[in-house]
């Protein structure tokens, strides 16, 4: 900071004009931001490595569907990273990262919000292949076709968020009592209004309205009409002739029916907290768009702050309450990292306890070692 933008601390050197005193947030404002952004990080950023480690370490859970939560939980984690603990330090003081963090963490949210709402909308249409187009899915929905999509996803919103590097800047305000630096727009408001909605449309609107029509033909297969069998399951019931087969594959397809049924309430939940929970802050967005000055009360920006957090911190909650296997693939997980932690410290005491014996032996450790030598060889 230049000191010499303050050698008068009550005038404004270049138009004379009285300088207002530096605004700062309530103690309350402050305590409610940091413990919610601590908790809700931090209970998010531990939720989304561990399905990411669950997906990849498990083959049995390497399937099209969790490939592109992974890729959700990964979005997630940027925006928990990117907006979520930024957000602590800058509620306390002014923008401590410099230009380049204002460039750089800006360009991490939009890229974290564009690919999580992107693979929202990919395993909704791979959801609705896999249900009303069993047949296609063995071809469609495939792990090798998801990791592609994926990966065209993530070009593709990391090229449109490029346009952030150029939008935003550092920005230095002169109180009475201070200066205050913030990471804001590079040029004025309107300027940003086709932005905005660009984003409103491609990331929020058109998600929603594609999940809304193909949720709908999926739940009108799956509790209206009789599941459609894939491909295995017909040739099972046209070439079985024992009442046994037969009751083996209507079994079978009963057990998938209630998977896949299960597996798409899970998602339709992921779906609508998505909408929900992004509703505060888009609609804010768009009011503003039209509203000047602006409204920006400070208790409502927390809510719609904490709701974008808590969308990216609340999947693994529900994977967890909703799958039976992203259940046990958690436990399974935490049971291994508990045994290895034990292996450890047990392999660690063994080696101090024998590094003791070793270097400090003791004469009646001698005498009973020759104590034992000599009733081994003695006679029973």
């Amino acid at each position: 900071m230049d000191n010499s933008t303050l050698t008068h601390p009550d005038r404004n050197s270049s138009n004379g004009q009285t300088l207002s005193t530096m605004p700062e947030n309530s103690l309350e404002i402050q305590v409610v931001t940091i413990s919610l952004s601590l908790l809700i990080c931090g209970v998010g950023i531990a939720g989304n490595i561990m399905v990411v480690l669950v997906v990849i370490r498990s083959k049995h859970m390497m399937t099209a569907t969790n490939c592109y939560l992974v890729s959700l939980a990964v979005a997630d984690l940027t925006v928990l990273l990117a907006a979520g603990l930024p957000n602590i330090s800058e509620v306390v003081a002014s923008w401590i990262y410099g230009y380049a963090g204002c460039v750089c963490i800006t360009y991490l949210q939009y890229l974290g919000i564009n690919v999580s709402s992107c693979s929202i909308t990919a395993f909704t249409v791979e959801r609705y292949i896999a249900i009303c187009h069993s047949i296609k899915a063995q071809f469609i929905c495939t792990v090798s076709r998801a990791k592609k999509i994926i990966a065209c996803v993530w070009i593709f919103t990391s090229l449109y968020c490029i346009m952030w590097f150029f939008l935003v800047d550092t920005n230095e305000t002169v109180y009475a009592n201070g200066v205050v630096v913030r990471c804001g727009y590079r040029v004025s408001r309107n300027l940003y209004m086709p932005i905005y909605f660009l984003d409103f449309t491609l990331f929020y609107v058109v998600p929603l309205i594609v999940a809304l029509v193909l949720y709908s033909l999926i739940a009108r297969i799956l509790f209206r009409d009789p599941l459609p069998m894939n491909l295995s399951e017909q040739r099972l019931s046209i070439h079985q002739g024992r009442r046994q087969s037969s009751v083996k594959v209507s079994c079978r397809a009963n057990s998938a029916a209630a998977s896949r049924k299960q597996v798409t309430k899970m998602l339709a939940v992921v779906v609508v907290l998505f909408a929900l929970l992004w509703m505060p802050y888009r609609t804010l967005v768009v009011v503003n768009s039209f509203m000047d000055p602006p409204y920006l009360d400070t208790w409502f920006l927390l809510f719609c702050r904490m709701c974008i957090y808590t969308n990216s911190a609340v999947n693994p909650i529900i994977y967890n309450a909703m799958s039976q296997k992203f259940r046990a693939a958690f436990k399974r997980l935490c049971v291994c990292k508990c045994r290895s932690d034990q292996g450890r410290a047990g392999k660690s005491n063994v080696t101090v306890y024998y590094s003791v014996i070793k270097d400090f032996p003791s004469e009646n450790g001698m005498k009973k070692h020759g104590s034992m030598k000599t009733d081994t060889l003695s006679p029973a």
